[in-house]
């Protein structure tokens, strides 16, 4: 096995990031199909997707070739994303979001101008990065960073995700500062999507 740490960069580096990512765009879309309807897929999406022409595209044949609803997807960007090209990235934020697709900023509060993005384009969800909950344990500042982030979500009507929840108490200390999600080990750590479904009737949160 080899760590997408390791290969996804290299991927990004000689080109291969886009057809991997069309790839798993159709891949998801296909699995979620096999979910109950409730349930919804995210997937990630490089920077170098992002400056492909074929990516709304790609979603819109894969939702089609799938027959997953677009409401049941999840995009989600970095601000690596946002970096480049603001106007025509915008665009195609908004193009998602025509479709029905929702977006989500990945790694919140570790960019320099997060803030601002959350004016110029309103995002579905966003998740607050690992390093904030595992500094739930160890920095007095790390409560009042979450409570802020969920506070901000709260405001502008968007869901609230907390990464790399590892252990009861911080699973508790995060619902008290108002996340509306988890994820993270406690919950599972990553599982075959063909085992999804056991897990799914096997778990009591």
């Amino acid at each position: 096995m080899i760590s997408p740490l390791d290969f996804i960069p290299l991927a990004e580096e000689i080109g291969l990031i886009v057809p991997i990512g069309e790839w798993v765009i159709r891949q998801a879309c296909r699995d979620a199909m096999t979910w109950p309807t409730g349930m919804s897929v995210a997937v990630n999406v490089s920077p170098a997707q992002f400056k492909s022409d074929r990516l709304v595209e790609t979603i819109i044949s894969a939702l089609a070739s799938s027959g997953l609803s677009a409401k049941r997807l999840e995009v989600e960007i970095t601000e690596g994303v946002l970096l480049q090209e603001s106007e025509r990235t915008l665009q195609t934020l908004h193009r998602l979001r025509e479709l029905g697709v929702r977006v989500s900023m990945d790694d919140f509060g570790t960019g320099y101008s997060s803030l601002s993005y959350l004016r110029s384009f309103p995002f579905d969800k966003i998740k607050i990065d690992r390093s904030f909950v595992k500094d739930l344990s160890g920095k007095p500042d790390g409560d009042a960073i979450i409570r802020a982030i969920a506070g901000l979500g709260k405001s502008l009507g968007m869901t609230t995700v907390a990464e790399g929840v590892e252990t009861p108490e911080q699973m508790q200390r995060i619902r008290d500062e108002g996340c509306t999600d988890v994820q993270g080990y406690l919950i599972s750590r990553p599982i075959p999507a063909d085992d999804l479904l056991q897990f799914i009737a096997s778990y009591q949160p």
